[in-house]
């Protein structure tokens, strides 16, 4: 039954994706940034991730001066843990689409955000008795945030972050992350 929900979920995933590639390939360019967060999490455990970020301008469901967008982030990450007698730091690579919902016109622009995305770690072990069982995990997250700035350049948001293997391998205690970042979009 596991493997048949993992199954559905990761099709339904490239269902998504493969439906936004023709809006992909007619978007502009695009803009391109950079966002650094921090962040605490359970455990004795805490994170500084960076990210580029890719805005290709992808607007739909336009509400007044509110609409839907599309963001792609390029994270890597570093996951330090400093409780037991064996702390560990760990490394973090990944991807994440992210949709908003945000208002496109003046100073100040509030929006709020979700993704779900992928994470490979340098390893499993965050101490000797914290496990994670696998490298791969999926990062979800929620939060909110302000872009400011003549044309929206700058950021600064709250996420909530969840990393887990969705049960691949047990045990998965899941770590979740409180993050606060600035972001820059050149």
């Amino acid at each position: 039954m596991r493997q048949a929900t993992r199954s559905l979920i990761l099709a339904g995933v490239l269902s998504a994706c493969a439906g936004l590639l023709p809006s992909l390939a007619h978007a502009d360019s695009g803009e391109f940034g950079v966002i650094v967060m921090g962040g605490i999490a359970d455990h004795h455990t805490s994170t500084f991730d960076a990210a580029l970020v890719w805005d290709p301008n992808l607007h739909w469901w336009h509400m007044g001066d509110w609409s839907f967008s599309l963001l792609g982030e390029l994270h890597a990450a570093m996951i330090r843990n400093t409780e037991g007698s064996d702390p560990r730091t760990l490394g973090a690579f990944g991807i994440t689409p992210v949709f908003r919902i945000g208002k496109d016109t003046g100073f100040f622009r509030p929006f709020f955000e979700a993704g779900v995305g992928v994470r490979v770690l340098t390893g499993v072990h965050l101490n000797d008795a914290y496990d994670i069982s696998t490298a791969f995990q999926f990062a979800d997250m929620a939060g909110a945030g302000m872009k400011f700035g003549d044309r929206g350049q700058y950021e600064v948001g709250y996420r909530f972050q969840h990393l887990s293997n969705a049960s691949i391998k047990r045990p998965n205690p899941g770590i979740n992350f409180h993050q606060i970042y600035v972001g820059y979009m050149f």
